[in-house]
């Protein structure tokens, strides 16, 4: 963690000497804002990774479901948000059920759940149909995304601060936290321990569901739209702020806190070649080049292999 804090504040001083604003209120509000929604996406991906898993339909549930809260905001924006989350909580559980009860391997199951919400997605966007609604954002979204709580802290603190208090806590001192590590360090063992393995995935994969749906949430608050494809680009990041963060990618080992500081340093990262004029792609390069060499790392370190 000392590590971590040192390479952020590198990072800030170096991004600051670039771009003077970094040491002003509204750059630090900018830090702020953009990094919840990367923080809650990267923490549906802790969870699943900790049981050795991964869930790469994050982005396409965040989609989906920032586009039924939408659709729905001609209703009370509490229906809204209970229709947008039963959709999170829907692909959540049954992701968990694929891979916790049918056995399907984790990148296969939330891959082939992702293609069907895109699918689900365009059609709904072109067709309507049951879909065919308001396309306006909820009020309390457009203020939680993008609004201001106090000073230069962002109205979506008051979302992601409880929340990783929440996951740091509930994953070191409750009974399912402990059994996610246990999985994810030998599943076999769980369950002769036993672990309900399956009801555990389950029960992960759900609040991914639900995480995912915050985080998509959160993000059309700040862009004030919708799209099919509008947090597609916070998928890798995601991973990588996990890894960056100490999580193995073959599970029980890591937490939360470390993927704190990974989403800061990867938002750091970010805006620092976006202030080099750097593509999108090539940010995505550097974000991919990151996991693959951490995750070579962390097999190397530990002795474990993929297979």
């Amino acid at each position: 963690m000392l590590v971590l804090g040192l390479v952020f504040i590198v990072l800030y001083l170096i991004t600051g000497l670039l771009d003077p604003t970094m040491f002003s209120a509204a750059g630090v509000r900018s830090i702020l804002l953009l990094a919840a929604p990367l923080g809650i996406f990267a923490a549906a991906q802790t969870l699943a990774m900790l049981t050795g898993g991964i869930d790469m339909s994050i982005t396409m549930t965040a989609n989906l479901a920032a586009y039924v809260a939408a659709n729905f905001a001609g209703a009370s924006q509490l229906e809204a948000l209970a229709f947008a989350f039963g959709i999170g909580l829907i692909v959540g559980v049954l992701n968990g059920i694929g891979i916790g009860v049918f056995k399907v391997n984790a990148l296969i199951m939330t891959l082939g759940v992702s293609s069907i919400l895109l699918g689900l997605t365009i059609v709904g966007m072109k067709t309507g149909g049951i879909l065919a609604g308001s396309k306006d954002i909820l009020p309390i979204v457009s203020y939680l995304g993008g609004g201001s709580l106090i000073g230069p802290i962002p109205a979506s603190a008051l979302v992601w601060i409880p929340l990783s208090i929440a996951l740091i806590w509930g994953l070191k001192q409750t009974g399912l936290g402990r059994a996610i590590y246990a999985i994810g360090d030998n599943p076999t063992a769980s369950r002769l321990g036993g672990i309900r393995v399956p009801l555990v995935l389950i029960a992960v994969y759900a609040m991914s569901g639900l995480l995912a749906t915050l985080g998509g949430l959160l993000f059309s608050g700040i862009s004030s739209s919708i799209g099919p494809d509008q947090t597609n680009g916070y998928l890798l990041p995601a991973i990588a702020a996990v890894v960056i963060g100490g999580t193995s990618i073959l599970g029980g080992i890591g937490g939360y806190g470390g993927t704190i500081m990974g989403v800061l340093i990867l938002t750091l990262l970010n805006r620092l070649l976006l202030t080099l004029d750097t593509s999108e792609a090539m940010r995505q390069i550097i974000f991919g080049i990151i996991v693959l060499t951490l995750a070579w790392v962390y097999v190397r370190i530990s002795g474990q292999r993929t297979t």
